[in-house]
C-alpha cells in the first residue's frame, strides 16, 4: 500500500509575509555597491563631502601677486639687468621668469604696492642672512648647493648675495660681485690667495686653468670640513689630479697617506715643490733620532762643516721614493 504525501498550500497570510521578506531583501541588495562591499547610506544631517573653501580665500591668494608689469612700473631699470641671464629664461620652467618673475624671489608684491611705506616685500640688502639665503635655496637646494646649510660660510652669516648679484653682477660667469673668482675669495681668504702669487705656486692657478672652486666647494661639503669638492680628505682631493701618487704601494710613507699638506702647501710656498718647510728641516720635523746622527742640519752645517746634506735636494737625493716604494727592499724609500 503506497504512502500518500500531503502537500500543504500556504495560506494567504503566509504569502503576505513572504512578499514582505522579499522586498526587504531587494532593498538590501540595492544598498550594496557594484564591487560587493556594502555601504551605509549617509543621513541627511551629515554632509558627504567637505565643504568647498570660501570664494574670498581663493581671490585673496590670487590677488597677492601684483605681476611683473606692476613691478617694472617703478623698477624699470631692473629689467635690463636680467636680460640674457639664466634667471630670465622663460622657456626653462625652473627659472623665475617662467613662474612669477620678480615675485618668485621677492615674494608677493601686492601688499608692497598698497603700502605707502613700501614695505611688505623681501629686500635682500636689508634681510637677515637666513632670510636672504632661504629665498635662493627655494630653487638652488641640490647638487653643489646641497651642503650649504651647516657649512662654514653659512655659520659665518654669509649669504648668497655676499658673493653673487642677480641684478648687478661684475663677472658674467656665475654672476659674481668681483671680476674673477680669485679676487672674490681674496676679500676674506687673503693669506691663501697671497700664497698663490709666490715664486713656487700652483702653476695652473696663475694661468687661469684652476681656481679656488677647483678644489673647494664654497657652498659647503657634506663629507668633510675643508669644503673639498672631491673626496673626504685632503689626500683624496690631491690624488684626484696627481694620480701617480695614489698607489697602492708596497712600502707606504705614513704622512703621505694621511695628508699631503703635511709636507706641501697646496696654495703655494717659497720652497721648492711647494714644501711647507725647506729641506732638510722638513724631514727632520719627524726624523730626528734614527739612522743618521740626531743633529739639526742648520746654521754651521752649511757654512763651517759643509755638510752635503744641506745642498741640492738634501734627503731626497738618496730617498727619492718618498711618496712610497714598490720595490721589495724599498722600506727606506731609496731610488
Amino acid at each position: 500500500m503506497g504512502l500518500r504525501m500531503r502537500v500543504r498550500r500556504p495560506s494567504s497570510n503566509s504569502a503576505f509575509w513572504l512578499l514582505v521578506c522579499g522586498c526587504v531583501w531587494v532593498a538590501a541588495v540595492t544598498v550594496a555597491t557594484s564591487d560587493g562591499v556594502q555601504t551605509v547610506a549617509p543621513t541627511p544631517s551629515v554632509p558627504t563631502t567637505a565643504p568647498a573653501p570660501p570664494q574670498s580665500v581663493v581671490v585673496t591668494a590670487q590677488s597677492a601677486y601684483a605681476g611683473s608689469d606692476t613691478c617694472l612700473a617703478c623698477h624699470s631699470d631692473m629689467e635690463a639687468t636680467l636680460t640674457g641671464s639664466k634667471h630670465a629664461q622663460v622657456l626653462d620652467k625652473r627659472t623665475p621668469a617662467a613662474q612669477q618673475n620678480c615675485e618668485s624671489c621677492h615674494g608677493p608684491g601686492q601688499a608692497h604696492v598698497d603700502d605707502d611705506a613700501k614695505g611688505n616685500i623681501l629686500k635682500f640688502a636689508q634681510a637677515s642672512p637666513a632670510e636672504a639665503s632661504a629665498a635662493c635655496l627655494n630653487c638652488h637646494n641640490g647638487g653643489a648647493h646641497g651642503g650649504w646649510q651647516g657649512s662654514t660660510h653659512e655659520a659665518r652669516n654669509l649669504t648668497c648675495t655676499t658673493c653673487h648679484s642677480v641684478h648687478h653682477p661684475v663677472s658674467a660667469a656665475k654672476q659674481l660681485v668681483k671680476n674673477t673668482e680669485t679676487q672674490l675669495c681674496a676679500t676674506c681668504h687673503r693669506t691663501q690667495v697671497t700664497k698663490t702669487e709666490r715664486a713656487v705656486a700652483h702653476m695652473p692657478v696663475r694661468e687661469g686653468k684652476m681656481s679656488c672652486s677647483t678644489c673647494h666647494n664654497p657652498h659647503g661639503s657634506i663629507s668633510n670640513v675643508k669644503a673639498l669638492r672631491t673626496g673626504s680628505s685632503v689626500a683624496e682631493s690631491c690624488t684626484s689630479c696627481h694620480t701617480e701618487m695614489r698607489g697602492p704601494v708596497l712600502w707606504e710613507h705614513t704622512p703621505v697617506r694621511e695628508n699631503c699638506a703635511t709636507c706641501h702647501d697646496p696654495h703655494g710656498s717659497s720652497n721648492d715643490r711647494m714644501l711647507a718647510v725647506r729641506q732638510p728641516m722638513l724631514c727632520q720635523r719627524c726624523h730626528i733620532a734614527s739612522r743618521h746622527p740626531a743633529s739639526i742640519y742648520d746654521k754651521d752645517e752649511i757654512t763651517v762643516n759643509k755638510s752635503n746634506r744641506m745642498f741640492g735636494r738634501s734627503c731626497v737625493n738618496c730617498h727619492s721614493n718618498v711618496h712610497g716604494s714598490n720595490h721589495p727592499s724599498g722600506q727606506f724609500f731609496m731610488r
